[in-house]
C-alpha cells in the first residue's frame, strides 16, 4: 500500500511538472556581438573620450503562461573590451539587463519593469563608469502609461 501511495505522488508530481513546464517556454536563446561607440565622460583624466570596441551580448527571453496572466521575460548579458580613440586606454565593459511584461487577461492593464546596470572599468582611478537604470510602466486598456517611474544615475568612480 505505501508502494502505491508513493507511486501517485511520484505520478502527480511529475504530471504537475510536465503541466508546468508546458506553459513556459523560452522563445530566445542567442549570442551575438555588437560595435559600439559611445562618450565616456569619465575617460581621458575627466575630459571625456569616444570609446569603441565590440561587446559581446547573450540575448535570452521566454514567455509564460500562468493562468490569467501572460508574462515574457528577458535578459541581456554584456561583456566587452571598448578602446579610447584619443588616449587607447582600454575599458572592460560589463553589464546585465532584465525585464519583465505582464499582462492581465482578465482585466485591462499590462506592466513592463525594467532594470538595466553596467558598468565600465578603465585603467587607474576615477575613470570608471556606472549606470544605473529601473523603470517601471503600468498601461491602461489603450496601451496609454498611467503610472510611469524612471530612475536613471551615471555616475564617475
Amino acid at each position: 500500500m505505501t508502494k502505491r501511495i508513493a507511486a501517485l505522488v511520484a505520478l502527480a508530481a511529475a504530471s504537475l511538472a510536465i503541466a508546468v513546464a508546458a506553459q513556459a517556454a523560452v522563445t530566445t536563446n542567442e549570442h551575438l556581438s555588437i560595435t559600439y561607440a559611445g562618450y565616456v565622460p569619465c575617460a581621458n583624466g575627466g575630459a571625456g573620450e569616444l570609446l569603441t570596441g565590440t561587446i559581446d551580448v547573450h540575448n535570452l527571453a521566454s514567455e509564460t503562461v500562468n493562468g490569467n496572466h501572460d508574462a515574457w521575460q528577458f535578459t541581456f548579458e554584456r561583456h566587452g573590451e571598448l578602446v579610447g580613440r584619443i588616449t587607447g586606454d582600454t575599458y572592460r565593459f560589463t553589464g546585465v539587463e532584465h525585464g519583465a511584461y505582464t499582462q492581465s487577461l482578465d482585466s485591462d492593464h499590462s506592466t513592463l519593469t525594467y532594470v538595466n546596470r553596467y558598468r565600465l572599468v578603465g585603467p587607474g582611478p576615477g575613470n570608471d563608469l556606472i549606470v544605473r537604470e529601473t523603470a517601471h510602466v503600468t498601461l491602461d486598456a489603450d496601451e496609454n502609461a498611467v503610472v510611469q517611474r524612471d530612475d536613471f544615475t551615471v555616475d564617475c568612480t
